[in-house]
C-alpha cells in the first residue's frame, strides 16, 4: 500500500490535489486545511492512507501523522466512510475538541454525512479516541483559547442552509476580518470571499 508520497503539487477542486512524483500523477483527496496550506507548483510530502475496496481504490493525504491517525480511526467507526472522515479531518481539530469537552453534537450534526443520531454517536466515539490517542488532540488542548469568528455555529449554519457543505463554509469563515463581530457579518464576509 502507499504510505507516503513526495512530490509536485497540482491543484484541483477543492481538497483534490494530484501529486506528480517523478512524472506520475497521483490523485489524492485532502483535508481542506492541507488543501489550503500547499502550493502549486511546490514539492510536498503527504502521509497517505490507502483505501481498497472491491470497486475503489482511493488515497486521502495529510500533512502529518496525527491527522492520518483520525482519519483512519474515523473510517473505523460505524457509519464512517472515507468521504465522511475526510469532513471530519477538516473540521479544526480545536473545534472537534470544543464539541467534545462540552458534548455538544450540534458541532458535529453539521457536517456534512452527518445526520443528528450519527453526531451523537460520533461525539462518544472521538471522546473515547481523545483516551485512547491523545496525540491527535495534544497541540490543541495547549494553544486552546476558546472559540473564534471562523467556528461561529450561527455561521456555519447560514452557509450551509445556502448550499455549502461544512468544509466550505469554514474555509470562507476562515478568513473573514476581526471587523466582523456578528454572525451575519461574517456570513456576508464569506458570501464575499467565495
Amino acid at each position: 500500500m502507499i504510505s507516503l508520497l513526495r512530490g509536485t503539487i497540482h491543484k484541483g477542486e477543492i481538497q483534490e490535489l494530484t501529486i506528480d512524483v517523478n512524472g506520475v500523477g497521483y490523485d489524492v483527496s485532502v483535508p481542506i486545511d492541507v488543501w489550503d496550506n500547499v502550493k502549486e507548483g511546490e514539492d510536498q510530502e503527504l502521509h497517505i492512507k490507502t483505501f481498497v475496496r472491491e470497486d475503489r481504490f482511493d488515497l486521502f493525504g495529510f500533512l502529518d501523522k496525527t491527522s492520518k491517525l483520525l482519519f483512519e480511526e474515523a473510517i473505523n467507526l460505524p457509519g464512517i466512510g472515507p468521504k465522511t472522515a475526510l469532513e471530519i479531518c477538516s473540521v479544526p481539530r480545536s473545534l472537534l475538541l470544543t464539541a467534545i469537552e462540552q458534548q455538544d453534537s450540534k458541532m458535529l450534526n453539521s457536517i456534512k454525512g452527518v445526520g443528528k443520531k450519527t453526531a451523537e454517536k460520533l461525539l462518544v466515539d472521538l471522546k473515547s479516541l481523545t483516551e485512547k490517542h491523545p496525540q491527535i488532540f495534544a497541540k490543541e488542548r495547549t494553544e486552546m483559547s476558546g472559540t473564534t469568528a471562523h467556528f461561529d455555529q450561527d455561521a456555519i449554519d447560514a452557509l450551509k442552509s445556502l448550499g455549502y457543505d461544512t468544509a466550505t463554509a469554514l474555509h470562507a469563515l476562515k478568513g473573514t476580518p476581526e471587523t466582523a463581530k456578528t454572525s451575519e457579518e461574517r456570513v456576508a464576509a464569506a458570501l464575499r470571499a467565495l
